[in-house]
């Protein structure tokens, strides 16, 4: 089984957890001895040694210099930041709108060359009709209490779509059939998305499989995972957005988007998917 993005920002933390506690060994060191060195709490020294309690900076500093180990902190320091970064919380990304949060993706869009893209809840962003975004994302705001401008984060979502027509980018998409069904905003603006997606998937460098709803798994569904060339992988969880980066655990997302491929239905089956929900509509 792949591991969820909130349980791979944990497990980062606890690689960093051991390497802290292998430097306290190395030293010689019980605890005890280790806590009174800093200046700590024995309950701190253990909470952060089995990585129940995240390190400051200063913390990792302090932890180095009581092992004699001053020559490791700038790295342990750079993997400390690393898993906070693993590990977005929505709220501190959208505190001040959702303009700026889609704003800083789109070098990360521009650098990229193969995309391949899963959703098992709403159409990819990079899909999304202006409408269809619009809608989207002032529920978000409003589920979240932060500023709502999704009109101007909208703008710059469908900016981010221009890599779909410029440069050297190709597109592996997987929706789930019950992304089609799941109605954002009204019938009309569901409508245009559907009708968006049947165009997209003629263009040459965009592959779309559709996931039927009764199809026999190979691979159970996931939360929605964005897999950037073979360096970086980004998920949207209810309450943070999550970036994993180790190449172990990249690897196994593209293995499991490999295994999600054959279930899906691509072509004529798939736009006959797509034509059926916009049918229900009514």
């Amino acid at each position: 089984m792949t591991a969820s993005p909130l349980s791979a920002a944990q497990a980062a933390r606890e690689r960093l957890a051991a390497q802290l506690r292998d430097l306290r060994i190395d030293a010689g060191l019980t605890g005890e001895e280790l806590a009174l060195r800093c200046g700590w709490s024995a309950s701190k020294r253990s909470r952060i040694e089995n990585a129940r309690t995240p390190p400051s900076d200063a913390d990792v500093r302090q932890w180095c210099q009581a092992c004699g180990a001053q020559d490791q902190a700038t790295d342990l320091v750079a993997a400390n930041r690393q898993a906070d970064q693993m590990y977005v919380h929505w709220k501190k990304l959208h505190g001040h709108g959702m303009r700026r949060a889609q704003d800083e993706v789109l070098p990360l869009y521009a650098r990229t060359r193969h995309f391949r893209i899963y959703c098992s809840n709403v159409v990819p962003g990079i899909l999304q009709t202006e409408a269809y975004a619009t809608a989207l994302l002032s529920t978000i705001a409003r589920f979240q209490g932060t500023p709502d401008d999704a009109p101007e984060a909208a703008a710059s979502r469908i900016e981010r779509s221009h890599v779909l027509h410029e440069g050297d980018h190709r597109f592996a998409f997987l929706l789930e059939e019950t992304v089609l069904r799941y109605r954002i905003g009204p019938s009309e603006t569901m409508a245009s998305q559907l009708g968006y997606l049947l165009a997209v998937m003629a263009l040459p460098n965009v592959s779309l499989g559709i996931i039927p709803s009764d199809a026999e798994r190979r691979m159970w569904p996931l939360e929605a995972f964005y897999l950037f060339d073979d360096r970086q992988v980004s998920s949207e969880l209810l309450t943070a957005a999550v970036n994993v980066t180790a190449p172990g655990e990249v690897s196994t997302y593209a293995k499991a988007f490999a295994e999600m491929s054959k279930n899906a239905a691509y072509g004529a089956p798939a736009r006959t998917l797509i034509t059926d929900a916009i049918g229900a509509l009514g």
